[in-house]
């Protein structure tokens, strides 16, 4: 049977100068998953260390490198799911978790599905897994972008009482950079997995949860096709963007087909931007997108290297 993985790292607008390393870090998680793919490893596995590497990675919107809320806290949202038995497992505004997705996967293997807030960290020391410290996840890059909101913020909210400088820049923040990580993967058993990771958008509001960690919305997997999605997540929601796409799929249209047939959906009924990336259980791989970029990259057995764009 064919194996194959398509990577993400985010969706909205990518300067010029984070193309190379962008591409390099959805390169890389690819690869990962693709070595545990070709040594007999399931398609969650596969998707899980693709998705490690990319929340360990600072260049991405997840894990180590998420964006901070307007309080300058981290939290993160993370989901997965496998195709055959639709096993899910979620975590929301989860904080002092180094890799969510991780987490993620316990939950699937638990008798839940989401879980959020204090809770996942309870249940991630029950599973073994160590809190990290916010020093572990901040970086320089996503700190300063926050203090340089929130001396706008005060700027613009003079005078104005708190809870109104919460909400400042945060529709501008969102239109810049849906920063979300996600990969699909089909293994040599003929299993589909999915999964999502994101710090949400910067400066968003403390508790906001998004797509990401969302069935049917921000990830989605069947005996069809899995789908990982990046965006405007509230759009996402409203629209079930994942489960649509693999819903396409059922109909007999093909990866690539399904993905650009949902986010022409998803320009015609909505104003938010994104994207998505889809496998098939033939392992056709496809991605698409209405914002100006996406990083992605992707591995089958059709080709010797694996293939990055933005």
């Amino acid at each position: 049977m064919p194996i194959a993985i398509i990577v993400h790292g985010g969706a909205g607008t990518i300067t010029p100068d984070r193309f190379e390393v962008v591409q390099a870090g959805c390169k890389e998680a690819a690869a990962i998953g693709w070595r545990v793919l070709q040594e007999g490893g399931t398609a969650l596995d596969a998707v899980e260390a693709a998705v490690r590497a990319l929340e360990d990675n600072p260049s991405f919107n997840a894990g180590t490198g998420a964006c901070l809320t307007t309080d300058g806290n981290i939290e993160l949202d993370a989901g997965m799911m496998e195709g055959q038995a639709l096993r899910a497992g979620a975590v929301g505004c989860v904080e002092l978790i180094k890799n969510p997705v991780s987490l993620a996967r316990k939950v699937l293997e638990s008798p839940h599905i989401l879980l959020i807030g204090k809770g996942p960290q309870v249940f991630a020391q029950e599973q073994g897994i160590s809190l990290c410290t916010l020093d572990d996840l901040l970086t320089e890059r996503q700190y300063n972008r926050w203090k340089d909101s929130q001396s706008a913020s005060k700027e613009e909210a003079d005078g104005e009482p708190s809870y109104f400088r919460r909400e400042v820049n945060t529709l501008a923040a969102r239109e810049e950079k849906h920063g979300t990580v996600g990969a699909v993967a089909l293994d040599a058993t003929d299993v589909l997995a999915a999964a999502t990771s994101t710090g949400g958008f910067p400066n968003k509001y403390p508790g906001r949860v998004g797509d990401s960690p969302l069935v049917g919305c921000g990830f989605y997997a069947d005996e069809n096709a899995a789908i990982s999605c990046t965006g405007h997540g509230e759009d996402f929601i409203r629209l079930l963007i994942a489960k649509r796409a693999a819903d396409f799929v059922a109909c007999g249209i093909s990866a690539q087909d399904a993905a650009e047939a949902t986010i022409t959906m998803l320009g015609d009924k909505a104003e938010g931007t994104g994207g998505l990336i889809v496998v098939d259980r033939l392992g056709n791989v496809g991605h698409a997108w209405n914002s100006k970029n996406m990083a992605y990259a992707y591995m089958t057995e059709s080709v010797t290297e694996a293939v990055a764009g933005v």
